[in-house]
């Protein structure tokens, strides 16, 4: 094992220079650092923005009621249940039953296998509705699980979209976690002015494309909505021509011709059908583009828009056209969000958490050193060096992978230090115990380097293990602690099994003809 061929050797020192030379970035100022890679520093060190949202979920609850009331009613028909007076009410979708149909009602409705209508969990050993007969009044409302798959559901979804939103603003390493059964927290390190932010998440991005009329009642399926800008009414079909479902793309554009800022959006097969469909039969008519039940702009259609693009108009800065071109582009929140807590924690936070684990790590650093220079001399000298260059191993990839460092991170480095001299010790002391009984130093070396891996192997895989698993289940800090443990783990069994031993090898060679203490 104390032999090294010379692509050994080479392999050993290219990784070395290539890592530190990653790592060096970091310690650069901007305009001498060779590439645009660096360790980004979560909340608790450089300071952001906290903010905790919570999803609305009630107006997805009546959303699904109006969905499945056209599906039941064309149920019960296809069913010959007999059925009169159905409407909804509140949540809830009432009706008046004829008794001929109420064994048959109760049948087909609970039926578990197949039930297009009324879903059966099986996790949960419950159907998705619930009803109450009481006579010949039905009374058809979600169940208590029913509403919980809807919160699960919407959670998610407004995750992801949470997730796309802060993704197109760019920022670094941004931390976006689930909070109970509602919640949504959102940490942006580095972010001091959250406001953007907040206009963004705060919009539910409901597009939809409806045109105008003049009947006013409601009774004909139009409605009265006020323009953005101006505040002035409208009346609108209820009838939606398209919805922001079937965008592909939106961008800001200036238009050339008005010199106006707008906003292009580009549409799926179906959706330039569609729209290319409802055009071709509206030419003269107004079209109204709203989003969130306000009307942005409605232009005259003066000719069929047909291969799925077109452009939004209105009072737009550059901005403002950004923004709604990013809303359009992560898609619409299944369920209104609000700020329910909001903090800024700032730079001097971050300024002494770094500097209480910078001393934390310089400390135990020179505590390690001057350990094992007593203990070790010579050898320790080279343990020392190698886990000096174990942590521009670590620094290097974290920096490849523009890791986030939390303060759970820098304990998880400090972790790293004591578990690379505990490898060290393992070894020299097996060494120890093998010069005893053997006078050749080549041989002792070999042998205690050969007997010591196992045990070496067995304690950092076993770490390795535990920290995969705390990156997979844990959240937050704790992913940044599993992170930095698990890579400085690798980087360990690196420089102490192949730049120690290397460096030890030389060291032995070069005196094998001498007496060597360790």
């Amino acid at each position: 094992m104390l032999y090294f061929s010379k692509l050994k050797i080479l392999f050993i020192y290219v990784v070395i220079l290539f890592l530190s030379y990653f790592s060096i970035s970091n310690f650069l100022y901007e305009g001498f650092k060779p590439f645009n890679k660096e360790i980004n520093l979560g909340l608790d060190l450089q300071g952001g923005s906290y903010l905790l949202l919570e999803v609305d979920t009630s107006p997805i609850v009546l959303q699904k009621i109006q969905t499945k009331f056209t599906s039941i009613k064309k149920f019960f028909r296809e069913n010959d249940i007999k059925f009169s007076n159905i409407k909804i009410q509140d949540r809830s979708i009432y009706f008046e039953i004829e008794e001929i149909s109420k064994d048959k009602f109760i049948s087909e409705f609970t039926k578990k296998k197949d039930n297009q209508i009324n879903t059966y969990f099986e996790k949960y050993k419950e159907f998705e509705f619930l009803y109450e007969i009481d006579e010949n009044e039905v009374l058809i409302s979600f169940s208590k699980f029913g509403i919980i798959e809807i919160k699960n559901v919407s959670i998610v979804q407004s995750l992801e979209i949470v997730r796309r939103r802060i993704d197109e603003l760019g920022t670094n390493e941004p931390n976006i976690l689930i909070r109970g059964n509602e919640r949504i927290l959102v940490e942006l390190p580095g972010l001091d002015d959250p406001t953007r932010v907040k206009n963004l998440l705060g919009k539910t991005a409901n597009l939809t494309f409806r045109f105008i009329t003049d009947v006013d009642s409601s009774d004909f399926g139009s409605e009265k909505m006020l323009f953005e800008d101006s505040g002035e009414e409208a009346i609108v079909s209820k009838r939606i021509v398209l919805s922001g479902d079937n965008l592909i793309d939106a961008q800001p554009r200036m238009d050339t011709q008005t010199n106006q800022t707008v906003v292009t959006f580009t549409m799926d097969r179906l959706g330039a059908k569609k729209f290319g469909r409802a055009t071709t039969k509206g030419v003269g008519k107004r079209l109204a583009i709203i989003l969130d039940n306000k009307i942005i702009s409605a232009p005259v259609i003066r000719e069929p828009i047909v291969g799925g693009n077109g452009q939004i108009s209105g009072n737009f800065t550059f901005q403002s056209a950004t923004d709604l071109a990013l809303l359009l582009r992560s898609g619409a929140l299944p369920a209104p969000l609000s700020i329910i807590e909001e903090r800024t924690v700032g730079p001097d936070l971050g300024k002494d958490s770094i500097d209480a684990g910078t001393i934390a790590l310089i400390i135990g650093f020179l505590l390690v050193i001057i350990f094992m220079f007593i203990k070790y001399r010579t050898f320790g000298l080279i343990a020392n060096f190698a886990l000096i260059v174990n942590l521009f191993l670590l620094a290097g990839v974290l920096t490849i992978f523009e890791a986030t460092l939390t303060l759970p991170g820098i304990a998880g480095i400090i972790l790293t230090v004591g578990m690379a001299v505990d490898a060290n010790v393992l070894i020299y002391e097996r060494i120890k115990e093998e010069m005893k009984i053997e006078k050749n130093n080549i041989i002792a070396f070999d042998s205690g380097y050969r007997k010591a891996q196992t045990a070496v192997l067995d304690a950092n895989i076993t770490t390795l293990i535990a920290a995969t698993i705390l990156f997979f289940l844990g959240s937050g800090p704790v992913k940044g602690f599993a992170i930095t443990l698990g890579i400085g783990i690798i980087t360990t069994l690196f420089s102490v099994y192949y730049f120690a031993r290397h460096l030890t090898s030389f060291y032995v060679l070069k005196n094998k003809d001498k007496e060597i203490s360790i």
